[in-house]
């Protein structure tokens, strides 16, 4: 597989109180004011949107997707103002914190996917306070927002034909393309397990009214989601290969977990469960959890309080979490390590093949809102399939588990070619 690259930076916002950036390019700067003008006033501009407020969820999550898609292929970035009316002048609403919180989790809470890259800012244009979401295109259209493309035509939005998915498809090919979505040239749509698509992704990526108005072959519904790089050339994607595969590690060698549990505290001492944990992605996920559930004991404690508190050693919540986030967040580039989790008498240790990604660096990793993805649509996968809830929280997730009962903080150890967490056990 090519060796794939993406750059991102983060920028401070002009004119902007509050502002969540996810930018990519180096030399991308935030619109200026001028510009923003004239998209504000433009109202046959297919680049510009205006909602009065925040309150209608499902049309805003509609514009990003849109936006994303970028059908005009403007190759610049879509805006939505919020706080203004349809002529573009101002509605007088307030714009504060919890606004500005409100439109940054459209791009976290999974329901557009893959994930869009977007800002989301306060501006002040002669005198009038906006938020001003912005929103780059896509480099693995078409996005969807719950399971349905939206793309614009002309000033207003509409849901994407067969045909205009099949152009947005085409403009992956140019594009320098993450690697989750990379062909695996050894390997065929046969090799693939058609049942895992149709009973189990399908009907979770796309909305049944979708399914039934466009009435796609196989082969289009996959190239749809990524499976295949195209209708015309379906060559398996590696996304495609680990969620319908079967025999995944004939072509990915490292697709696996290594389990141990260990009798004892080092390495040296035996080893009482050796597990070698594979399969298509929602089988080793499940398998993986079933491996955690049996190693987790429950305690009841009778003396420190007038009734008995029971406590397990380990929070299941906080080791899925982590586990996941290792099978989300490695890499299969230059590797066939596998994710490994060691089980030691006080302690497990979760390895995963790879080190921090784009904004993410050693020395902000663990920050509040700061994360990227260094396999999108891998990402987006383990969203359809229930793996998943909503993004970037995951090791807060986790570390509320472990506080809740009792264990200690977590441990991280962060390499440019691994990153490892040592949870500690309740004692």
């Amino acid at each position: 597989m090519t060796r794939i690259h993406s750059r991102y930076t983060i920028k401070p916002a002009r004119n902007s109180d509050t502002a969540l950036l996810d930018e990519r390019n180096c030399d991308l700067e935030p619109i200026s004011d001028e510009e923003l003008r004239a998209l504000l006033a433009d109202t046959e501009s297919d680049r510009a949107e205006r909602k009065q407020a925040v309150t209608d969820g499902e049309k805003i999550a509609q514009a990003i997707c849109a936006f994303a898609n970028d059908m005009p292929n403007h190759r610049r970035a879509g805006v939505l103002f919020i706080n203004a009316k349809d002529d573009g002048t101002c509605a007088n609403k307030p714009v504060d914190d919890r606004t500005i919180l409100t439109l940054s989790d459209f791009r976290s809470n999974g329901n557009i996917l893959p994930i869009p890259m977007m800002s989301v800012e306060k501006r002040t244009l002669d005198g009038n306070s906006f938020a001003v979401v912005t929103v780059m295109p896509a480099d693995a259209p078409p996005v969807r927002f719950k399971g349905t493309a939206y793309v614009r035509v002309g000033p207003r939005r509409a849901i994407a034909s067969a045909q205009e998915e099949r152009v947005l498809r085409e403009r992956q090919r140019a594009n320098d393309l993450p690697c989750d979505i990379q062909p695996i040239f050894s390997s065929t749509t046969l090799d693939f397990e058609k049942c895992l698509f149709d009973d189990e992704y399908l009907a979770s990526a796309v909305s049944p009214e979708v399914i039934a108005e466009n009435g796609r072959s196989y082969q289009e519904q996959l190239a749809s989601l990524r499976m295949v790089t195209a209708v015309d050339d379906p060559v398996p994607t590696l996304l495609g290969v680990l969620v319908l595969c079967s025999r995944v590690r004939e072509f990915v060698p490292g697709a696996y977990v290594q389990f141990l549990r260990i009798q004892g505290t080092e390495l040296s001492d035996p080893i009482v469960d050796e597990s070698t944990i594979d399969g298509p992605l929602a089988q080793l996920i499940r398998r993986l959890d079933e491996k955690l559930a049996s190693h987790t004991r429950t305690f009841v404690d009778i003396t420190t309080a007038s009734q008995e508190v029971r406590f397990v050693n380990y929070p299941l919540a906080a080791l899925f979490q982590l586990t996941r986030n290792a099978i989300m967040h490695r890499t299969y580039e230059g590797t066939n390590s596998p994710v490994r989790v060691t089980w030691f008498e006080d302690r497990i240790e979760i390895t995963s093949p790879a080190g921090p990604f784009g904004i993410v660096t050693k020395k902000n990793w663990g920050t509040a809102g700061v994360t990227d993805y260094r396999n999108p649509s891998i990402a987006e996968a383990m969203k359809t399939l229930g793996f998943v809830q909503r993004f970037g929280v995951g090791i807060a997730t986790a570390a509320r588990a472990l506080e809740a009962n009792g264990n200690p903080d977590m441990e991280w150890q962060v390499e440019d070619a691994y990153v490892a967490v040592t949870v500690r056990g309740r004692t």
